[in-house]
């Protein structure tokens, strides 16, 4: 197997030693992944599944910082798999995560119902006529509602936890109140909340969310994460999350 194709890269993680192929004219990971793999919690044994993993920045990070038994992540874009794939050997991970070409609607022929203990998510963030949708294909998938909705997603993850298994996703403010219909209609009950704000002085632009199949209602809102200073470096609470 080839390590890198043409215009891929290989960056460093800061973690374990781990580094990741990417491929910047299509598709690179950002913030968003590194604050989900630190805000998701798995404990020794888990499983975990990763939905729309993309190049395998989620399973690969966590991997880093938990004790799970397995990871399983699935993409349906055939390029980021292969990429996701490569990471994972280079690495010496290919005995802890596994990547498969799948579509979310598909996952069940594939793994068993109630199987997995933690479901993560970096879904598309905007619904289709929500934003711009970017000449590159493989970003638009990414960022756009285009094979998968929400509704899919929260769907797939709820069936695939076990009772009292936790889903843990990354999104943005504005789809809170789709957000919490939709897991409550699949019977993931919303526990905790963070709102993550660019600077102090700006609103969220994003949210991180941890809900438990068949939960009972109560809602924690932590304080908000703050990622740049006044200075316009990152705060002590996001190098932590990045380098320690």
């Amino acid at each position: 197997m080839d390590i890198l194709k043409e215009n891929e890269r290989i960056d460093e993680l800061h973690r374990n030693n781990y580094v990741i192929i990417q491929d910047p004219k299509k598709f690179c990971f950002g913030i968003d992944a590194v604050l989900l793999s630190d805000f998701a919690k798995a404990k020794d044994g888990d499983i975990v599944f990763d939905i729309g993993t993309g190049t395998g920045i989620i399973p690969i990070l966590m991997s880093a910082k938990t004790n799970a038994k397995k990871y399983f992540a699935i993409d349906i874009q055939k390029e980021s798999v292969d990429m996701a794939k490569r990471s994972v050997e280079i690495n010496n991970l290919s005995n802890k995560i596994e990547v498969f070409h799948l579509d979310v609607k598909n996952v069940f022929e594939k793994f068993e119902k109630n199987s997995v203990n933690v479901v993560t998510s970096n879904p598309p963030y905007m619904n289709i006529g929500g934003g711009i949708i970017n000449e590159y294909d493989a970003k638009a998938i990414a960022r756009h509602e285009i094979y998968c909705n929400l509704d899919d997603i929260v769907k797939t993850a709820s069936m695939l936890l076990k009772p009292k298994g936790k889903f843990y996703m990354v999104h943005r403010p504005n789809r809170l109140c789709d957000i919490i219909c939709t897991l409550r209609k699949y019977k993931l009950e919303p526990k905790t909340i963070r709102f993550v704000q660019p600077y102090e002085d700006r609103e969220p632009n994003m949210l991180l969310i941890e809900s438990i199949k068949n939960g009972g209602s109560l809602l924690k809102v932590l304080p908000n994460l703050i990622i740049y200073n006044e200075n316009r470096q990152y705060t002590d609470e996001i190098n932590k999350i990045y380098y320690h």
